[in-house]
């Protein structure tokens, strides 16, 4: 598979999954094409050498090749990512209606850059809990894929000091218009000519799935997106443009990585939920369900910690490029370029979870490629963001670096990494997951 294959693969997978429950949807269907056989948590398993895998809240997977030599002495290899990214989520009575428009009140979900949000072409997605005629409660993805909403700007001519000291209010700003109710100024609306975000939602999962039968919305979780598709930019096409390319391009490259996986050796591909907002979920890496599926893997106690002590987790998520504008805000000795190799992120104070152990096997396995590879540490001066690496390796006990590829504008409406990135990270899992002793402890 070469740069151009896997770069097409995985814009088509970021642009078809706007939320997390899209992007395990998906994931999901390319494991089962690939042979992956899905677990339920609440059936009892009976597992032997053989490839599966299992989802929980519908947006956190996990995939695992259980392998036939013995995990006791080969250890596990693990790769984690997570699934959902800064966004918009609309709540629970959203509708606004004022001076003949129809808005929603949304919430911010995780650490969103708002500016970029605005004059954007929105579409909403997300899952969708309701009853049917029978009372039965059901779910079903929705996502409206056109654009139905925007935040327009307020203009220049009514703020004329906007482009130096504009603020943004995340309770009045940034309510997406959805539609115009025709209401004329200083009358009534007739509540039988109004239009709800539940109605449109009700028409959309009718539209979406022809036999679903909706009596009531219960609740959903829903959010917007730039309906934008991801490309290829640049003079030489060098760069990718994506929304959620934190850290969807990790879950992706992940998940290619793992198809390639040695048959003989046990390896997971930790897909969570909720990093952008701490992580603590049921869904999330310092919930449970990692933990859940080693027990039921490795049942003997003795046994899986003999396991873990031979085992390694790659925690990959994106990392801060050095930006050509603003390149003050880094540390100029660790300064990583966008397609000159996944970077190694290193943090004295346990932000990252990599130590020289670690770091030390993960440059030995890019040298062993000829795969560039960077080192990043945030500025003595600044605080440093963290990723699922401590979370899980203080759950776990296991060794962990965390890496990822180089990035310009994380947790914008747009990001922006490196094409050539992704091939350096995928040739690195491969052979991540091909390794007979990541760590010969």
């Amino acid at each position: 598979m070469n740069t151009s294959t896997i770069n097409q693969q995985l814009m088509a997978f970021l642009t078809a999954s706007p939320t997390p429950f899209h992007a395990v949807a998906n994931m999901s269907m390319e494991l089962a094409a690939a042979g992956f056989q899905q677990l339920n948590e609440t059936d009892k398993w009976s597992l032997s050498a053989g490839k599966y895998f299992v989802t929980r809240n519908d947006s956190a997977i996990i995939a695992f090749v259980l392998g036939s030599d013995d995990p006791i002495e080969t250890g596990l290899r693990l790769v984690g990512a997570h699934t959902d990214s800064p966004c918009l989520r609309v709540k629970p009575n959203p509708d606004q209606t004022m001076n003949g428009y129809l808005n929603l009140g949304v919430e911010v979900y995780g650490g969103a850059l708002l500016n970029p949000w605005f004059d954007r072409d929105l579409s909403l997605a997300g899952r969708v809990t309701y009853t049917n005629q029978t009372n039965k409660i059901c779910n079903s993805l929705v996502n409206f894929n056109r654009p139905i909403a925007t935040i327009p700007s307020l203009a220049i001519h009514l703020d004329r000091d906007a482009n130096n000291n504009r603020s943004i209010n995340p309770q009045k700003h940034i309510k997406p218009l959805l539609l115009s109710q025709n209401v004329a100024q200083g009358k009534t609306q007739n509540p039988a000519d109004s239009t709800s975000l539940e109605q449109i939602i009700i028409k959309q999962l009718h539209q979406e799935h022809q036999d679903t039968d909706v009596n009531k919305i219960l609740s959903y979780e829903l959010s917007f997106y730039d309906i934008n598709p991801a490309a290829m930019i640049g003079v030489n096409n060098e760069f990718i443009a994506s929304a959620r390319l934190d850290n969807l391009l990790s879950c992706y490259i992940g998940l290619k990585s793992l198809l390639q996986a040695d048959d003989k050796l046990t390896s997971m591909l930790v897909c969570s939920d909720h990093e952008e907002v701490g992580s603590v979920s049921a869904a999330g890496a310092q919930g449970t369900f990692l933990k859940d599926i080693l027990l039921r893997m490795l049942a003997d106690d003795e046994n899986r910690l003999r396991t873990l002590a031979r085992s390694v987790l790659i925690s990959t998520d994106n990392a801060h490029g050095i930006h050509p504008n603003y390149a003050d805000k880094h540390d100029s000795a660790h300064a990583p370029l966008l397609n000159q190799g996944p970077v190694i992120k290193i943090n004295s104070n346990q932000r990252y979870a990599t130590n020289s152990q670690t770091a030390g096997y993960f440059q030995a396995l890019c040298d062993a490629q000829d795969i560039p590879c960077q080192k990043f540490v945030v500025r003595s001066d600044m605080a440093c963001g963290s990723t699922i690496g401590p979370l899980t390796a203080s759950e776990l006990g296991i060794q962990t670096i965390d890496v990822g590829v180089p990035t310009f504008a994380m947790h914008s409406i747009r990001e922006l990494a490196g094409n050539e990135d992704t091939e350096h990270l995928f040739s690195a899992l491969k052979a991540f997951y091909r390794d007979p002793a990541p760590l010969s402890i």
